[in-house]
């Protein structure tokens, strides 16, 4: 329905799909991609997947048991992998899915402490893999996700200074909606414009929260839905701020005769700085609202009181 109704032509996955990631499951939304992609022409879908960053829990995704770290044997495992499951020769979008540094404020962390830096692997050994892989046609475009103002601006002065060794990030793929728009906009929104790096926002709507279905709290989530999957990692959508700035934005959604999930995706889906976005659904009921809410076009009213919950509200999902 997407493509064939729709014209959608954007289909993002990731190595460690689908999610929560566990070794049981892992791979199986690329081979439901594949399976898609037999049925349509290649060049018609832009194909978006994602090398996994760092971390000391996630040990099922390499041959030899490694957990994963964003350096060159691992980056060049991942793509051959990812080919293999998607069965494809190409990839038009290779992003690195988080940092393989510490950098704050992901997923929910507090915001970067210099005391918890780490070692880690450096820019020029990740950048320079990754040129290596577009040069041999296995990757077209490079790009990042759940990155900083610092990683966007340090790998894009990389590649204007040596576009021979350094391949040029295109994209950004980070967490972005009415209730988290902070750490977007206050210092990564003018990187990106300088550096020409497109926002591929995820999470639109929070989880699932500013579709107003969860406004009953916590204790009526439903077991399967993704608040529930992802323990603890989700609760900052549900308290405090959070929901209180929901409830503001249903009211906002109510006086202008659109859904709260068609106000909260029209807003993002037309965002002067958004490129794309990045939205999931359950049935093909939410898929086609998610989809139709880009010709809903929010008037300069309706904005000045998104504005308004906005300023009380600024960083809800960090004071729960």
């Amino acid at each position: 329905m997407a493509w064939d109704q729709f014209g959608i032509n954007f289909l993002d996955t990731a190595e460690m799909y689908p999610v929560p990631t566990d070794s049981e499951t892992q791979g199986a939304t690329d081979k439901t991609v594949a399976a898609f992609l037999k049925k349509r022409k290649r060049s018609d879908v832009i194909l978006a997947t994602k090398v996994s960053g760092r971390s000391d829990r996630i040990n099922w995704l390499r041959e030899d048991g490694s957990t994963t770290e964003v350096n060159r044997k691992q980056i060049l495992e991942s793509v051959d992998s990812s080919l293999k499951r998607l069965e494809t020769d190409y990839i038009d979008l290779l992003q690195i899915h988080w940092p393989d540094r510490y950098c704050g404020q992901m997923f929910g962390q507090p915001d970067f402490l210099p005391s918890l830096v780490r070692e880690s692997h450096s820019f020029e050994e990740q950048l320079s893999t990754l040129k290596e892989l577009v040069d041999s046609g296995k990757v077209r475009n490079i790009g990042v996700s759940n990155e900083t103002p610092f990683g966007v601006c340090t790998m894009a002065e990389m590649a204007a200074r040596d576009s021979s060794v350094y391949s040029k990030i295109v994209s950004i793929q980070n967490s972005y909606s009415l209730l988290v728009r902070k750490d977007y906009e206050a210092g990564l929104a003018e990187a990106c414009y300088g550096h020409n790096v497109g926002l591929l926002s995820y999470s639109p709507l929070a989880g699932g929260v500013l579709s107003g279905k969860y406004t009953g709290g916590k204790e009526n989530v439903p077991p399967n839905s993704r608040l529930t999957l992802f323990e603890g990692f989700m609760d900052r959508y549900l308290a405090g701020q959070s929901h209180k700035a929901t409830l503001r934005y249903m009211d906002i959604a109510k006086e202008v005769g659109v859904s709260p999930t068609e106000l909260a995706l029209s807003w993002c889906y037309h965002r002067e700085h958004v490129a794309s976005t990045i939205i999931g659904a359950t049935s093909t009921d939410q898929l086609k609202e998610n989809i139709q809410a880009y010709d809903k076009h929010l008037d300069e009213e309706t904005m000045k009181e998104i504005d308004s919950v906005y300023k009380e509200f600024t960083d809800p999902t960090k004071n729960i």
